[in-house]
This record gives C-alpha cells, structure tokens and sequence, in this order.
C-alpha cells in the first residue's frame, strides 16, 4: 500500500500557495503550536476545530440538498446550481460539490493535532477535574484519527483515486505525491478503523461531568468501516465479489454485536440524539435557515426549495406492506393519504391536504401552495423530514431550532448488513457460519427489524432478485434525504434509469358537503413529467479539478471526464 509521511504545513494540500489560517501561526495573537497545546481546554479547542469540518447535508450543494441532484428531488428554482449534476455543464473545469480542499483542510488539521497532542499535563495534576480532563485528552487522538479516517472516505467516493494523507507534507513534497489505488484507500481506511475502534469507548454518557454526546465513538467507527466496505463490494468498484461482501457484512454484524443500538417502535429517529438509532451527527446551531430555505412557498418566510418527486412518494409501500402500484385503482385513490401508506411517507414529504402548521397544504393548482404560484413545487410535493414544524418565520417574531444531522445511524448499518449478506448468499433468510463468522440474523429479520420501528408488515417477498429490489427500495425509504440515494445511484451503477422525473397535476373541486375540520375539496390527479436529466456513466465518479491536475501531474483524472 502506497502511505506517505507528514506534513507541517498541512493546510497547503492541492490549495492555493497560502496555508491554511488554522495553520497560519500568529504568534502576536498568541497562536503558536506551544500555546495551542499549554492546556487541557486549549487541547480540546484544536480538537473541536476538527470536528468543525464534518458537513451536514441541509445545504451542502448550491445551497440546497445533494438530494435534489437524484431521482427523489427536484429543487423548486430552476435557477440553482444544482443542475450542474444532470444538465450537461457539469466539467472538470466547472466542479460541483468541490469539496477536495474543504476535506483536505481537514485532514491537515487532524494531523496536525496528532502529531502535536501532548500525553500529560502533569503541572496541572492538582487542579479541578484534573483526572477527567486527562481520560479527555487520551481519547482526543482516537476521535481525530476516526474523523482524517471519514474525511478520506468523503474524498474517496467521490474521486476514487486519492493521496492518502497520513502524515504532515512539506512544501517540497505536496504537488509530488501518488495517489493511491482505490483498494489501497479502501484497506487503508478499514484499518484506521480497526486501530482507533480498540481504544474508544462505546459511549461518552457518563465518562464525563457534562456527558458529551457529540464524540466520535467506537459504534461511529465500526459503522464508518461498514459503509466504507459496502461501498468496495458494489457494481460499481468491484465484480460480484463474494469475499469483498463478506468483509462488508462482518463489518456491519460488528456494530449490531455492540447491543447498543436498537430500532425502538414509535421512536423519533430524525434530530433526536436520544434515539437508540443514533449513532453519530452533525450539530448545528440553532437556526432557522433550512426552514425558510424548504418551507412550502404559501406558508410565511417559505421558499420551497427541495421538492420529492413522485418517483419517490411511490417508493413508500401500502399501509398493509404491499408495494405501491399507481396503475391500481385502489391505491390511486389512497395515494396521497397519511394514513393509507408506509408511516414514513408523512414523515418525509408535505402532500396535498396534509395538515401543516395548523392548515392543510393546498399543492393544487391554483391552490395557497401550488401552481402557477411562483415557486411553487413542480411535483406537487414539499418537503417534511429534518423541518421543525415549530419554527415561525414571522418578521419580527421568528424562531429558531438546534438541527442534527445524521451521519451515522442504526438502520443504515442493519440495511448495509442485510445488502452486503444477501449478495455474498444469494439467500434472503440466510444464517449459519461463514469462515468462523456465526451470522445469527438474516438479511430479511434486519430488513424487517427497520419495518418493525413504524409498525409496518414483515417483507414476505421471495427469491434472490425479488428480495433484492425490496431491500434496496427500503433503504430509499428509510434514508430518504439524508445523502445516500446520490451515492447509491453510483454505486449500484443504475443512473440511466433515474433520468426521468415526475409529479402530480392536481385538479381541486370544492366539496359542498364537506362538515368543518375535513377536507373542503375533491382531488384529481394526473402524472406529469418534470425534468428529463442528462446522464453519462462517468458521472458515477466526480471530475478532479483542472488546477489540481495542473499542480501534480500524477493525479490521475477519472474515466471520461479528460479534456471536458
């Protein structure tokens, strides 16, 4: 495997020739390594300036959702930029979501803290909370070490070929350095994992006096490598490769084996750190800028921003389990009712006469929130999930809520077990030993165990292929708008067949009949298409910028995008 050695001046990785200004020492400020690293809570401050580059996914594009570039959004401007992805501008001279030096930072910044992080401070041994702050400080290059370990994993899916960034790099060495193989980067994170996975604790609640619930912990480590391995055994980095998913499936039967984690029926799961599904997130401070950004425009201070598209709301099963079929005549009628799907489709999307901050949502044309009102979601649809109904844009009363971003959670790990499972087997209900690995829980029993948490009917579904696409259309479901369908896509190499987006003409006739707190209107509904995307294979890996190939020639451009 292809490692490199350190670097001093990390922050200059592929940038500009000016340093990072976390790097940039000003000793007139006080910001020499030596002050940095005088006490426990200045150690920990250069610690938290690590953790400062995990992204949430509320914006993380153009302002808007990675998701809105899939088959499960559109985004309600046909102005954002979001439309680089799959309109035919997108070049190695135009990047999107170029966050090659925003992970590269990140990585200086982890390994400048590792190779500057002090074991003791012993002159403060009979100061208060000496003992807890020192258990603190032993951890702090575990949970850095976690984080370089993720952000190379962010670099890795999206550019495939990556400098492995282990160490500090002088100035000499930066525009000098090989990438590594994807398989190499792909062993290299698993075992960065396997190393750091040892000596962190399972839970920070309790170690401490303020009980930090923030940390990167061993279950966010296991679940890193899980992901990380699922992702080498897809079509899209490997052959059918049965060792390749086994390792995958080890890896995510280790989290399960923590007994920590658990889908607890009813549970909020989504900005809910209490939830025994969450793993690991992003904070952020209390804000209101992704409700005003995804409100449904009619509603005060809303913008509409990411719309589902009805390709996604027919993902979500029948109330009883059965899959969604618009050419029944049944299910048509009870499309859009709450009460007639999958729970998590209300969870997710806004639909036409759903109650909203007190009101029905009015998606038809013509309707508070509909067409031709402009702005108004093309698809008919507004988005639910990760929204604090509570807040109040009102000029001059507005309110503002804390937001946690998951970036890790439990039905991620059954949903990457049960895939990597099935494809190394074939067999839907396999159980039984693997090369000395005892797999007790079948891939239908962690589909299911998901299922189980809002009360929907078992998977019944028969046979390898049949059981394959309702497994994958359950991870649609569950991890819907939380970044993974853009990548899923990828992997699973199907992004001719996500081309097409559609949404619902809806037609409203006022009900005369209609008693107080119903519904005053009658629906018809008529599919329509929204978007018509380009798509090229090579979209499945993203172009390295242009000036990054110019700085060091042995990067390596990825398939298709040379000269475009």
């Amino acid at each position: 495997m292809k490692t490199y050695n350190l670097l001093a001046l990390a922050g200059c990785l592929w940038m500009t020739a000016a340093c990072s200004d976390f790097l940039e020492l000003d000793e007139s400020q006080h910001h020499t390594v030596e002050y940095e690293f005088s006490t426990f809570d200045n150690t920990k401050a250069v610690a938290t300036n690590v953790y400062s580059y995990l992204r949430n996914g509320y914006s993380d594009v153009n302002s808007t959702m990675i998701d809105a570039a899939t088959d499960d959004a559109v985004n309600a401007w046909n102005t954002n930029g979001i439309k680089g992805f799959y309109d035919g501008s997108w070049k190695d001279s135009s990047p999107m979501d170029n966050v090659w030096g925003h992970y590269y930072n990140g990585i200086a910044a982890a390994n400048y803290f590792m190779e500057h992080c002090p074991a003791d401070f012993p002159e403060a041994k009979y100061q208060e909370k000496y003992e807890e702050k020192l258990k603190e400080l032993k951890l702090y290059p575990y949970e850095i070490q976690a984080l370089r370990a993720y952000f190379h994993f962010e670099l890795l899916k999206r550019y495939k070929n990556i400098v492995i960034a282990d160490r500090q790099f002088t100035l000499e060495e930066v525009n000098e350095l090989q990438p590594s193989s994807y398989e190499e980067t792909v062993e290299w994170i698993a075992g960065e994992c396997d190393e750091v996975s040892k000596f962190l604790p399972v839970t920070f609640e309790g170690m401490t006096s303020s009980s930090e619930i923030g940390r990167v912990t061993k279950g966010m480590v296991l679940a890193l490598k899980a992901r990380v391995l699922l992702y080498a055994a897809s079509p899209l980095n490997t052959t059918d490769n049965r060792e390749k998913w086994l390792k995958a499936a080890k890896a995510a039967k280790a989290v399960i084996d923590l007994n920590v984690y658990q889908e607890k029926k009813n549970e909020e799961v989504i900005n809910n750190a209490k939830s025994s599904d969450f793993i690991f997130g992003r904070w952020n401070g209390v804000d209101n800028s992704f409700e005003r950004a995804n409100f449904p425009m009619g509603y005060e201070g809303g913008n509409s921003g990411v719309c589902p598209s009805q390709n996604l709301v027919e993902a979500f099963d029948m109330r009883d389990g059965t899959p969604f079929d618009w050419n029944n005549p049944d299910h048509r009628t009870k499309a859009l009712d709450p009460l007639e799907r999958d729970p998590r489709l209300a969870q997710t999307v806004l639909m036409n006469g759903q109650l909203f901050k007190g009101r029905r949502v009015e998606s038809f044309t013509g309707g508070m929130n509909g067409l031709p009102k402009e702005g108004a979601s093309p698809t008919s649809y507004y988005l639910r999930k990760h929204l604090k109904e509570d807040t109040d844009l009102t000029t001059g009363s507005a309110t503002s809520y804390q937001h946690i971003w998951p970036l890790f959670r439990y039905a991620e790990v059954l949903l990457n077990y049960a895939e990597a499972l099935l494809e190394a087997t074939k067999e839907p209900d396999f159980k039984g030993i693997i090369d000395n690995v005892n797999y007790t829980l079948s891939p239908r029993e962690a589909v299911n165990m998901v299922r189980a948490r809002v009360d929907m009917n078992p998977i019944g579904t028969a046979g390898y292929d049949a059981f394959k696409k309702r497994l994958r259309n359950e991870r649609r479901m569950e991890l819907a708008f939380e970044g993974h369908r853009f990548w899923d896509i990828r992997r699973w190499k199907i992004g001719s067949s996500t081309t097409k987006l559609e949404g619902l003409a809806i037609t409203a006739i006022e009900n005369e009949n209609a008693v107080e707190g119903e519904d005053m209107y009658t629906y018809s509904y008529v599919k329509k298409t929204v978007q018509e995307r380009i798509w090229e294979d090579r979209m499945n890996y993203y172009p390295i910028q242009d000036t990054e190939l110019f700085k060091n020639h042995n990067l390596i451009q990825n398939d298709g995008w040379d000269g475009n």
